[in-house]
């Protein structure tokens, strides 16, 4: 049995040796490129390939791994959005996701960044560098005094509404699928409308699919309270920034995290420093004292890295034995 992982980064590597000295029965060979047309060819004689990448899964793409009679793909990561299905479905692919490796990782980023928000803290650490040691006028505001409203109560957004919780905020949730734990706590409201009116800051816990593009536009932030913190940490199509760029010009927004953009492939994890930074939209709000950005870091962890490697793993085995494993993606 032979398995072949494209774009292998450094962090991952010693999750993958963990796996492969835990199965000496499958030859695993692995590359640092990602998988295209022209690099499936190093695949060739495996019965399986595991990926992670931003790039798009294309005919061309699943085409050449058919050539190779390979039909099996497990992903390292959760977003299927970029796969060609129409031809994993001529060609018979089964393919895997890792839909959960670390809810904690990413629910414990959104309250990181809200909570430094609140605090402050991106004009106090300018302050401290310069060594301005002055508390005024950077003073901030207690989590515990917050109404905040959780728009997803999956398995990311329970574990936010957890930590939420220990700071003694008030949560209120919105979720199409309500949780029954949730329910009978009676967090939930009926409406993002409701959610919008009452929270002082909202957190994003939801996928990108189409009927969630740019929920957060002109018109749901007009709806929101005078002052508003936003938080998103799901996905980068959530959000029309452009929107959220002229509530901060407003004040209608007063903080903003974002550690998704709904432009970042190929601006995140990118060294820009010694370049032309490319983005103007980023740039300036990367000046901007009351807004975080990070580049789709709120799963890099060490648990949820060794949780996507082997996860994954343990599906590509699965499908070369004849298996179906339990995060297979059904399309």
């Amino acid at each position: 049995m032979k398995i072949f992982a494209y774009g292998i980064r450094e962090d991952e590597k010693p999750s993958l040796n963990e796996w492969i000295a835990a199965h000496p029965e499958v030859e695993v060979g692995y590359t640092d490129k990602l998988l295209d047309p022209e690099t499936a060819k190093l695949a060739e004689g495996a019965d399986a390939v595991n990926v992670y990448q931003q790039l798009d899964y294309t005919r061309e793409t699943l085409t050449a791994l058919h050539e190779l009679g390979i039909n099996k793909m497990s992903l390292r990561n959760v977003g299927t959005d970029n796969i060609d299905f129409d031809a994993a479905r001529e060609f018979d692919f089964s393919i895997s996701n890792v839909p959960v490796y670390s809810p904690n990782a990413i629910a414990e980023h959104s309250m990181i960044q809200m909570s430094r928000l609140l605090r402050r803290a991106k004009a106090l650490d300018a302050k401290i560098a310069n060594h301005d040691l002055r508390w005024a006028p950077t003073i901030g505001r207690e989590v515990r005094m917050q109404t905040v409203g959780v728009i997803g109560t999956g398995h990311i957004g329970r574990v936010a509404i957890n930590i939420l919780k220990g700071f003694g905020a008030k949560v209120i949730a919105y979720d199409l699928y309500r949780n029954a734990e949730l329910e009978a706590e009676g967090i939930y409201v009926d409406t993002l409308d409701e959610l919008y009116a009452q929270a002082d800051v909202i957190s994003l816990y939801v996928p990108g699919v189409p009927a969630n593009h740019h929920m957060i536009n002109a018109e749901s932030i007009a709806k929101m309270k005078d002052g508003v913190v936003l938080v998103n940490v799901s996905r980068g199509n959530l959000m029309d920034i452009d929107a959220v760029i002229a509530g901060l010009d407003s004040g209608k927004i007063s903080d903003f995290a974002m550690d998704v953009y709904e432009e970042e492939v190929g601006l995140f994890n990118v060294d820009w420093s010694d370049k032309e930074f490319p983005d103007a939209k980023i740039a300036d709000l990367i000046a901007r004292e009351n807004v975080l950005v990070t580049p789709h870091t709120a799963f890099y962890t060490t648990k949820a890295v060794l949780e996507m490697v082997h996860q994954s793993m343990d599906a590509s085995l699965a499908f070369i034995n004849g298996e179906t494993p339990a995060i297979a993606v059904e399309y």
